[in-house]
């Protein structure tokens, strides 16, 4: 055989070899926009997450054509520290912001984040609404020039939310929870998430013969509170077809330090007028059933305001050609355990829709003149009917939506972070979900888990306990949830290096998910702790181990 003959085809055969390593054959050669919609504080409390009760015929029509993972979870169940970590794909002890008030390219390392990695790849990156959070968190800039191409758009109407505009039954102004009203009685005859969703219309269309591909951001206020929403939504939610939670008691063998007093809630003028005791309250029933409610109304508001602009990628021919991603920062109790908001590990405040459509992968490409996201009127009463889209139900999490946009758009993969990432400008402490987008799900991944965590001031419930400053941090909850189960770890931590010490076990929880979904029966006091350890691969002499980084399995 001809030696030539051989080493050429050698040559090509190693080759072929890097290519596939490097994922080049992993990734489509066409250019897809990104069209990123996020809510804030929306829990799955939609249609296409089989909630019974919440109308979310646009998002529902999404999920129709998409991959909806089922089982997503964030890594801090509050705003700022949750964004900055899936907005650079690293987690809340790598990013060192577990509050509002450190911005990580100063306090931790000058980490490249998800449009910025687009922007520099040749995409238009634009940010509508609350992307990142506002404030020093993104130095007070939404992290611009880095991420966006141009100044991040903010709407005008936003300085009214927290401000008295409530009206109440004898016509005076309130800075209130509850705060369903008249649209056209608002100073500036609008509200926020009305203007995002026409800046978002208004800069998709500008983008439709655009020779670069747009990377679209939109942040959603909605429904975090107030329930500053137009008042024809509660319509859709007769306040007698309201349930209170399933499960609205403080559990028994729930730690002290675990306990999320809705200290948020407690300073609206509504919520004080009930004069609740510090921590537990309760709510009286007839106000937690108004609080379901709005929040149900505040998920159908932005539900529309999703709806217009999905129409809209349809209407500019954009549908065709970008890649479209939901979600949410995090979850919000809904009386659960006994607890409103955020601000702790349990599923409801940790899970989240997650919600991706790529044409041509999830679904056939529109044919010509045929419509991906037709507009709904919910107020119409019917209820769409959907098909459920390519559902995952293997764990994941929020740091991993990073490395996959970047695979499905064709990017040059991610690396893996390696376990100190301080110096390293890109990489992932994700995982690249590409393949269960491009491919049905087989089976439940059970070696798949994601991590949260949660901080607190001290063992005991403090007016602080929701959300300490740094300076004030000495306990973290470290949370491993698999399908099986959710394991929790009270430890103390040091807040000036930012390390836990995984010796000095303040309490523990544990859930057995298939007899306990609700998570409210804890049995950490029934395992024995140091075999958990030993199964979990928690060296028992380490004191700055981060739990994030270690591979383990349980049960």
């Amino acid at each position: 055989m001809n030696i030539m003959f051989v080493n050429t085809w050698m040559w090509l055969f190693l080759l072929i070899l890097h290519a596939l390593e490097a994922g080049v054959f992993a990734v489509d050669s066409k250019q897809f926009n990104i069209l990123y919609l996020i809510a804030d504080d929306l829990r799955p409390t939609l249609g296409c997450y089989s909630d019974p009760v919440v109308k979310s015929p646009h998002i529902d029509q999404l999920a129709s054509v998409s991959t909806v993972f089922h089982n997503a979870y964030a890594q801090q169940a509050v705003c700022g520290p949750s964004r900055v970590s899936f907005l650079t794909s690293r987690r809340p002890d790598t990013t060192k912001l577990y509050d509002f008030n450190s911005y990580w390219r100063v306090h931790a390392g000058n980490y490249t984040t998800l449009p910025q990695y687009f922007k520099s790849n040749g995409y238009t990156t634009l940010s509508v609404g609350k992307v990142f959070h506002p404030g020093i968190a993104s130095n007070h800039s939404d992290d611009y020039p880095y991420s966006w191409s141009v100044p991040p758009y903010h709407p005008p109407s936003f300085k009214y939310e927290k401000r008295k505009v409530c009206k109440d039954k004898d016509g005076t102004l309130h800075s209130n929870l509850l705060c369903a009203v008249d649209v056209s009685e608002m100073p500036l005859g609008t509200l926020p998430d009305i203007e995002n969703t026409a800046e978002a219309i208004r800069l998709l269309e500008s983008m439709k013969d655009s020779h670069n591909p747009f990377f679209l951001a939109v942040g959603f206020y909605k429904p975090h509170i107030p329930f500053r929403i137009p008042r024809e939504y509660l319509k859709l939610y007769p306040i007698e077809s309201m349930t209170l939670a399933p499960d609205p008691d403080v559990p028994k063998k729930l730690p002290d330090v675990a306990y999320n007093p809705w200290t948020d809630i407690r300073k609206r003028e509504d919520v004080q007028a009930l004069n609740l005791s510090f921590p537990y309250g309760p709510i009286p029933k007839d106000f937690q059933l108004q609080i379901r409610q709005h929040y149900f109304a505040s998920v159908s508001y932005v539900d529309a305001q999703v709806g217009k602009v999905l129409q809209a990628l349809d209407d500019f021919g954009l549908a065709k050609d970008t890649i479209v991603v939901f979600s949410s920062d995090h979850g919000w109790s809904l009386g659960e355990h006994g607890e409103w908001a955020k601000y702790s590990n349990f599923d409801v405040a940790t899970r989240v829709p997650l919600i991706v459509y790529k044409p041509g992968v999830t679904s056939p490409f529109p044919r010509p003149g045929e419509k991906t996201f037709p507009f709904i009127d919910v107020f119409q009463g019917t209820r769409e009917q959907f098909g459920k889209g390519r559902g995952v139900e293997s764990v994941v999490e929020l740091v991993d939506v990073f490395p996959t946009l970047s695979n499905l758009a064709g990017l040059r993969p991610l690396r893996r972070c390696p376990s100190s990432s301080f110096k390293i400008e890109l990489c992932t402490e994700g995982s690249n979900l590409a393949n269960l987008i491009r491919n049905q799900e087989r089976e439940l991944n059970r070696e798949a888990f994601s991590y949260s965590q949660y901080p607190r001031p001290s063992d005991s419930i403090q007016e602080n306990s929701d959300l300490p400053d740094l300076a004030d941090i000495r306990i973290m909850g470290y949370s491993i949830r698999s399908n099986d189960y959710r394991y929790t770890l009270w430890v103390g931590f040091d807040p000036i290096r930012c390390q836990p010490n995984m010796t000095d076990i303040h309490a523990g929880e544990m859930y057995l998910l298939a007899e306990d979904p609700g998570e409210d029966n804890n049995v950490f006091d029934e395992f024995d702790h140091a075999s958990v350890l030993h199964k979990l691969e928690l060296p028992h002499n380490s004191h700055n181990q981060n739990p994030n980084n270690l591979a383990f399995s349980l049960l």
